[in-house]
């Protein structure tokens, strides 16, 4: 919601979420085997007591692990941007440290300048609205490498993923945020959203990191527009488009005897 009109558009990640994800389906059937096969005793032990607690352990497999990885997701990113910002950061929890390692070495390659972090990309044109994690400024050489000698100053908008993969989807979410109008502060001021270069994923996981470029041309952001299209068609024009019945069956007569009976 925009504080200043109280105006509310749906967010980047609901408009991305119209795109087709049939996988999930196969992933999930897949979570629920695999815990399965994991827990064979305990589950045939659950069912014996309660054959539908058995069903619902297995079928929440895939949202237990989903709601972990969610909340190891927002632990790091709140690191990373405590970083970023220049906070001195102590130990953590064990979980956390290979983040934690892995940003440090990433800021110790990049040298980035921070922009602003954590605000939020505001499109009236387009009506929608998402919270970025941050634009960076960057030394980059002819061949994309960092140079902090002789480097070209880059701006580049960023995400910081800790996903198992980084998927071609976050492109859509990358130039919905390049091409909003505007970027709101925590504070709920307002200006134009700053013109960028780019956009590029760093994808962190307890094994490494990997700082991609991410591609966030019209061609594009055409293809998020067309979602945002899906999207008001989903939760709104959909819901309109049939109308009640010109003509239908007269009811089938119930006799005295079906009412006996």
């Amino acid at each position: 919601m925009n504080p200043e009109t109280a105006i509310k558009y749906p967010g980047v990640t609901s408009i991305i979420a119209m795109l087709p994800k049939p996988f999930l389906v196969w992933w999930a059937a897949r979570m629920t085997a695999e815990t399965a096969v994991a827990n064979l005793t305990a589950v045939a032990s659950i069912a014996e007591r309660d054959e539908q607690g058995a069903v619902d352990y297995l079928r929440n497999a895939h949202a237990r692990y989903t709601k972990l990885r969610a909340k190891i997701g927002s632990d790091a990113h709140d690191l990373f941007e405590r970083m970023i910002r220049g906070e001195i950061i102590g130990r953590v929890h064990p979980d956390l440290e290979p983040y934690r390692a892995a940003f440090a070495e990433f800021l110790e390659v990049m040298r980035p300048e921070l922009v602003r972090a954590e605000d939020i990309a505001w499109s009236d044109s387009h009506q929608y609205a998402g919270s970025f994690d941050a634009i960076i400024r960057v030394r980059l050489g002819e061949d994309g490498k960092p140079d902090h000698e002789n480097g070209t100053w880059v701006t580049l908008i960023v995400d910081w993923k800790t996903s198992k993969s980084t998927y071609p989807d976050v492109a859509l979410q990358m130039s919905a945020y390049a091409h909003a109008d505007k970027v709101i502060s925590s504070d709920g001021t307002s200006e134009p959203m700053p013109a960028v270069d780019g956009a590029a994923v760093l994808h962190i996981t307890p094994d490494g990191w990997a700082f991609k470029p991410v591609a966030i041309d019209p061609e594009v952001f055409d293809v998020f527009l067309t979602l945002r299209k899906v999207f008001d068609w989903d939760r709104d024009l959909s819901k309109r488009v049939l109308g009640r019945a010109i003509v239908e069956s007269a009811r089938r007569l119930i006799t005295g005897t079906q009412r006996r009976a």
